[in-house]
């Protein structure tokens, strides 16, 4: 009895080992099931097709935006927009063709032309790429500085070099709209021999720009008569060098200020006082000085150009208006004559930057911390002018740096600052954003609060290498129409 119990507890014990086993097998195998499955799975055609598909989906996207941009360069790029064109239609051409059953067959062209696109996009990221172009300007800067530099020496300036100042597509502006005048001069009438009372009516707004680019000037002009409440209001005076001054009348005869906003065109002729025995500045440029230049250095004979007027806010020709600037000429000056946009930020962009403060003269009469400050958008109250002769202190500065000793006589901000250091302004930031011809980075809050836009620096909207994601802010103010700009290639 007690040998049976033994026994079929043996029997119950090899049965339990027996299942045990078999769950154990079953579990082996169900788990490598699952394994061949996901392996299969991942080697499927059907995911194959899916990353090979995707592949070739985004290569096509980025030849077809970088063809976008080829198609705006010269015809020296055609062949770069045809192999785009090519190699991107061949790749949209082969993902629509893809399919489970060609897959294999397709997989190893897909993956050439996806090679042959990475290495062709690769080469063309240079010419579109924007730290790239940053970085070609200012190489390019420095060279031409360099050739200048070595030229200055020589005593020679190089023809060369100097048209380097202006772009051909500006000069052939500038030549179109003068063979218009010659082929209908009638239809573009010159300044009438007694001025509209409005041009020195000292309650109306009074802007000063000085500039040979018409097409800069036409941008600067609309922009702010189409920002201002009352137009009509707002008088534009436009000084330029007299060979330009018949492109300028062309282009304002066909396209007039909008909304009766008025402009008066001028040239350095039709002020007699600007002769060499009175201005230092002729003198000098007359005596060879060619760090000189005269249109700069014209805004410092504001109250003599415009004897009858009290105030005149003076724009450069690389700003954008976007909103009324009427309030200007509410902004309280005290016992300043400039109201201006300062510029210091901790140690960055003091007198010391822009004057030799080895000089004794420098160092007895400024601080080398005294905060600086822009042009672009400047406040002039001419009364205030008047009274602090500062004309007068004007002159002194430029007979004291006939040697180029006190300040860079290329740039016309240092004696800006020395002949109103003690009497400019601050100017809310708001007025005035700098920066769009060099900062990639300006937030977009600031561009879009701002009253005035500045592309300062060296990437000028109307130049191939603007910002583009601050070229459009330019050109919406750009009279496409005006048949000139695609005769001489403008890319608008």
């Amino acid at each position: 009895m007690a040998g049976a119990r033994a026994s079929a507890r043996r029997r119950a014990a090899l049965a339990a080992v027996i299942t045990l086993i078999l769950l154990a097998s079953v579990s082996f195998l169900l788990s490598a099931t699952a394994t061949s499955s996901a392996s299969a799975t991942a080697n499927s055609p059907a995911l194959r097709l899916a990353v090979v598909q995707r592949h070739a989906e985004d290569h096509a996207a980025v030849l077809a935006a970088y063809t976008a941009h080829a198609r705006h360069l010269s015809a020296a790029s055609a062949s770069q927009t045809d192999a785009f064109l090519s190699i991107s239609s061949r790749l949209s051409a082969l993902a629509a063709r893809l399919s489970l059953s060609t897959v294999g067959a397709l997989e190893k062209e897909i993956k050439a032309q996806v090679k042959r696109a990475r290495s062709l996009a690769g080469g063309a990221k240079e010419a579109f790429d924007t730290q790239s172009k940053i970085q070609k300007l200012s190489d390019t800067v420095f060279a031409v500085g360099q050739q200048l530099l070595r030229a200055r020496r020589a005593g020679v300036l190089n023809s060369r070099i100097a048209a380097w100042s202006t772009p051909k597509s500006l000069h052939c502006l500038a030549m179109r709209l003068l063979e218009a005048r010659l082929a209908n001069a009638s239809a573009v009438p010159d300044e009438p021999a007694v001025p509209p009372p409005q041009l020195a009516d000292p309650s109306l707004y009074h802007y000063a720009i000085f500039s040979d680019n018409v097409l800069a000037v036409s941008v600067v002009v609309a922009s702010a008569a189409r920002a201002a409440a009352e137009p009509s209001r707002h008088v534009f005076h436009v000084v330029t060098a007299p060979m330009y001054l018949p492109a300028f009348r062309v282009w304002f005869a066909r396209r007039p200020p909008p909304l009766g906003a008025h402009v008066q065109l001028l040239s350095v002729a039709d002020f007699p006082f600007l002769n060499a025995s009175y201005s230092p500045v002729l003198r000098q440029i007359e005596d060879g000085n060619r760090d000189v230049a005269l249109l700069d250095y014209l805004r410092f004979y504001l109250p003599e150009m415009f004897p009858a007027l009290r105030r005149v806010v003076l724009l450069e020709d690389d700003v954008v208006v976007q909103r009324d600037l009427a309030g200007l000429w509410r902004v309280d000056m005290g016992a300043n004559v400039n109201a201006a946009l300062h510029t210091c930020f901790g140690g960055f962009r003091r007198y010391g930057k822009y004057l030799n403060f080895s000089e004794p003269v420098v160092q007895e009469s400024f601080s080398h911390r005294a905060c600086a400050w822009s042009y672009g958008v400047n406040v002039f109250d001419l009364q205030g002018w008047r009274r602090e002769q500062c004309t007068q202190q004007f002159h002194r500065f430029m007979e004291m740096n006939e040697n180029g000793t006190l300040w860079d006589p290329t740039s016309v901000l240092p004696v800006g600052l020395m002949t109103f250091y003690g009497k400019t302004k601050p100017l809310d930031k708001s007025w005035h954003v700098m920066g769009l011809g060099y900062n990639p980075h300006i937030r977009p809050e600031d561009i879009g609060g701002a009253a005035v836009i500045h592309f300062n620096g060296n990437m000028k909207p109307w130049l191939d290498v603007a910002f583009n994601q601050y070229k459009h802010l330019w050109t919406k103010y750009v009279d496409t129409e005006m048949e000139f700009l695609t005769l001489c290639n403008f890319g608008l």
